[in-house]
């Protein structure tokens, strides 16, 4: 392996607020792997909208400054002591970390894996968090069944769309919701043959929804929009339906009473991923079933488009925009 330099780029923040408050440097510390910990060179990291929570301080960093990042790919370059589950240097590696908008990263090797061969490159970045998350959301926040009604807030984002094609795949009936034709035309073809798609910005959900369903409401929902959808999706739910409020792009959800969840005996989930990835061999499970659905079922990870680290303000901007449709991937080395 190449020498580790002693300085690397990387993107920090020291306070909270708009992308304003995002430092592009050139001169940061490359960490030390430490006890169960690889050095990770990252090839392509991705962008999430929990990238965007830290930034504004919805949710708190555990400390400043402090690098964002939750996901990348890339290869192992120095490791750590302890177990490291069978990693070396030289491994081509996925990983969920903190402190990827960064050259390198110290990761915890309990969750990273080796890259399977025949993996196109970027391909392991733009699928692990958004791809992970959908998968845990519908065989542990509500296990979907072959014919369940399952409405899906946002179906052409991130998430989105790997909902839909997962759901598609295990042959649900999926009801999307959108904001454009474009938005809408994308979502229809990664659900084609199983879902039916609703433009807000002019036909109102509920009525679509409640016509679709015979009146039924759909058993599981997935938002995560959240603030402002959540009282929709509560309108949309079935009798004895999950909702599962997994987000907060619109904001956060505010607190109600748990009596509101009485009239249709209501499960209300606000599930994490990490809650459902604990273990090594959970991580390993669904990391294992991820790739297998990408590969044989064929899954269509779409890149919405790939940003230099220096260019990680405007990355911020489009997904807070809701300009983007798939995945957004930064480029450490540019």
């Amino acid at each position: 392996m190449a020498s580790v330099p002693s300085t690397m780029k990387g993107v920090i923040i020291e306070t909270t607020g708009g992308t304003e408050v995002l430092q592009y440097k050139t001169d940061l510390p490359v960490p030390s792997p430490g006890d169960g910990q690889v050095l990770v060179h990252n090839d392509y990291v991705g962008v999430n909208f929990i990238d965007t929570y830290f930034r504004t301080g919805l949710y708190p960093a555990p400390k400043y400054p402090y690098i964002l990042g939750r996901e990348s790919e890339g290869t192992v370059v120095k490791t750590g002591s302890g177990d490291l589950y069978g990693l070396q240097e030289g491994d081509k590696v996925v990983m969920l970390s903190e402190g990827t908008y960064a050259e390198y990263t110290a990761a915890n090797a309990a969750k990273a894996v080796k890259i399977k061969s025949g993996l196109e490159a970027k391909i392991g970045a733009a699928a692990l968090l958004q791809g992970l998350t959908a998968l845990t959301l519908i065989r542990e926040a509500y296990p979907v069944k072959k014919g369940d009604w399952v409405l899906v807030h946002a179906a052409a984002g991130g998430t989105g769309l790997w909902l839909v094609q997962l759901l598609k795949a295990v042959g649900a009936n999926i009801i999307g919701t959108a904001s454009t034709q474009e938005k809408v035309d994308l979502a229809t073809k990664a659900g084609e043959g199983n879902i039916t798609m609703i433009n807000y910005s002019k036909d109102d959900v509920k009525s679509k929804v409640m016509e679709l369903t015979n009146n039924a409401g759909c058993v599981a929902i997935f938002d995560g929009v959240g603030k402002d959808t959540f009282d929709l999706s509560l309108e949309c739910l079935a009798r004895k339906g999950s909702m599962v409020s997994f987000g907060n792009a619109s904001g956060a959800v505010p607190p109600l009473p748990i009596a509101r969840l009485s009239p249709k005996n209501a499960r209300l989930l606000r599930p994490t991923l990490f809650g459902y990835i604990t273990t090594r061999e959970e991580f390993e499970h669904y990391v294992d079933e991820l790739m297998d659905f990408v590969t044989k079922d064929k899954l269509d990870v779409r890149i919405h488009e790939t940003y230099a680290l220096s260019d990680v303000a405007r990355a911020h901007n489009d997904l807070e925009g809701r300009k983007t449709t798939g995945k957004l991937l930064l480029d450490p080395s540019k």
